[in-house]
């Protein structure tokens, strides 16, 4: 997932306009992006410069000093994406925008729809990516399990497990449905011997199953099939 995408992305809006301002600033908020909106040039200097943002939207005619001016101000002291925004439609103001260091160029008017397009493509070039909280889980029904990271999920909640209840469940989630027998879940789950394979693992299949019910578990998904083992229900 990138952070692009989350409401941590910060946006700085410099726009003197109100009409353009609140049209952009709902356009915007509505997508979840957190965005802070100046009226003038200076002023967003300095608060690019005290709190940084992931973007700014930059409009070209500010009342104080024109946002080329900004831009090129702005790239002294920060890599931020710089998207204009400008009435000038020349190609001679597009072409100095760039060259002052600007990502994109949206003259107006134009479709608040295709405007965050294009914030969200800038963000995503610009912002690394986050980890996938997902990555590393398999799902099986209404559990997830995390080898790596030694942990299972049920209904999304995850299990306080001990290191035996981890293995005992992980080694009846890698074959479900398949009966295993106290023997092979011993030779699965402890790295020695016990006294009583039997008593040791009936120990931590109760345990197991409070800790499922606890979960939100109506019906047990451990099975037992007397004289054979356990099972999970498929």
């Amino acid at each position: 997932m990138l952070r692009a995408m989350s409401a941590a992305a910060r946006i700085l809006f410099v726009e003197d306009e109100p009409a353009i301002a609140d049209t952009v600033l709902y356009a915007l908020r509505s997508e979840g992006y957190a965005v802070e909106h100046c009226t003038l040039g200076r002023q967003a200097l300095a608060r690019q410069r005290e709190a940084p943002a992931d973007l700014v939207l930059l409009d070209v005619g500010l009342p104080d000093v024109d946002g080329f001016e900004v831009c090129r101000t702005l790239r002294t002291f920060s890599a931020v994406p710089v998207v204009f925004l400008t009435a000038r439609h020349e190609e001679i103001d597009r072409v100095l925008g760039l060259e002052l260091g600007a990502d994109d160029y949206v003259a107006k008017p134009f479709s608040p729809r295709e405007l965050v397009a294009r914030v969200r493509a800038r963000l995503r070039r610009h912002l690394p990516a986050q980890a996938d909280p997902e990555a590393g889980w398999r799902r099986y029904q209404s559990f997830a399990i995390d080898r790596e990271g030694c942990r299972i999920r049920y209904r999304d909640r995850l299990l306080p497990l001990t290191r035996y209840e981890y293995h005992l469940l992980a080694a009846l989630l890698q074959r479900p449905g398949a009966i295993l027998s106290r023997a092979q879940l011993m030779d699965r789950a402890w790295d020695t011997d016990a006294d009583s394979a039997d008593r040791t693992v009936d120990t931590h299949v109760k345990t197991l199953r409070a800790k499922l019910r606890a979960a939100g578990a109506v019906q047990d998904p451990i099975r037992t099939h007397r004289g054979l083992g356990y099972a999970l229900e498929p």
